[in-house]
């Protein structure tokens, strides 16, 4: 079998130092996407996309030039491509976050790109100052390798999903604040009005069922692929759903298919999709969707 055709193991205790730098360097480099990004809805234009190497931001504008800003797992580099030819590539390796801050400001500095950022890390339970923390300084490439692995399939089966529906639905986003991989379908009609962040309100302004995959956290210590609708119809929480290791997790209100169930599938594919196709289904069912008109015949 070849190598990106394996759906690997990703232990949450044995990779989590990374894990946890990683998702921080991450918000570092989301919040220049952030300060430079157009404001597209649901914060689509600030999440990275999967790509041939890692992950890498949308074209940012800077005045007359653009550049991106990729994380490459293969060689192991944060990469900033100008669209006037420079160049700088930033090694991935043992660093404190507040190091990378700093070594990434510099860069973009040099090459005519300053860029001011909010320094401080957003949906955690703890916040942290990006540009002052010195406690996450952990960087294991084949860890970051192997979850950039599995993001290629999961985006894979994500994007061929995607495609049997025909209303208003997202691409497949890497979503930095919670550093998740998910792909989101509207009904197209408003949701109900709902407290919490400026970015919440924006993302849950119409309704929403959504899937994605998670390299977990509290209260959820292992990686997994979720499923949630919101606003949540009636009854979903006791709906029966696909495969028979999913189940609806209270505290998170959410559906949740643990990657090892998947992994060990004797069809990884079939079994993810399984997954998408029934909570969809259910969800969609029990809200009243158009799916006559939403899914294609």
């Amino acid at each position: 079998m070849q190598i990106d055709e394996a759906w690997p193991e990703l232990p949450y205790d044995a990779w989590r130092e990374t894990y946890a730098t990683l998702h921080l360097w991450s918000q570092v480099v989301g919040k220049v996407a952030l300060a430079l990004a157009p404001p597209l809805n649901h914060c689509w234009g600030i999440a990275f996309h999967v790509t041939a190497r890692g992950l890498s931001t949308r074209l940012l504008p800077y005045e007359a030039r653009s550049f991106t800003l990729a994380f490459d797992f293969i060689d192991h580099a944060l990469v900033i491509d100008c669209t006037d030819g420079q160049t700088r590539r930033l090694p991935l390796e043992p660093r404190s976050v507040a190091d990378f801050h700093h070594a990434l400001m510099a860069a973009l500095r040099e090459m005519g790109l300053a860029v001011r950022i909010w320094p401080v890390s957003v949906e955690m339970p703890t916040p942290v100052r990006l540009d002052e923390d010195t406690r996450h300084c952990s960087y294991e490439p084949a860890w970051a390798h192997r979850f950039w692995r599995i993001l290629v399939l999961v985006e894979r089966e994500f994007a061929r999903w995607r495609c049997s529906y025909v209303g208003k639905s997202s691409p497949v986003n890497f979503f930095w604040g919670s550093f998740d991989l998910a792909v989101t379908r509207f009904s197209g009609r408003r949701a109900p009005s709902r407290e919490g962040p400026a970015f919440e309100r924006d993302a849950y302004s119409h309704e929403v069922i959504s899937h994605g995959f998670w390299p977990g956290s509290a209260p959820l210590l292992e990686p997994a692929f979720y499923a949630y609708a919101v606003p949540p119809p009636d009854g979903l929480a006791k709906a029966r759903v696909e495969p028979r290791e999913a189940y609806f997790h209270p505290s998170l209100s959410e559906f949740i298919l643990p990657y090892e169930a998947v992994r060990k599938a004797s069809s990884p594919e079939a079994a993810l999709r399984a997954f998408l196709q029934s909570t969809w289904h259910r969800a969609a069912t029990l809200g009243h969707w158009d799916l006559a008109e939403l899914e294609r015949q």
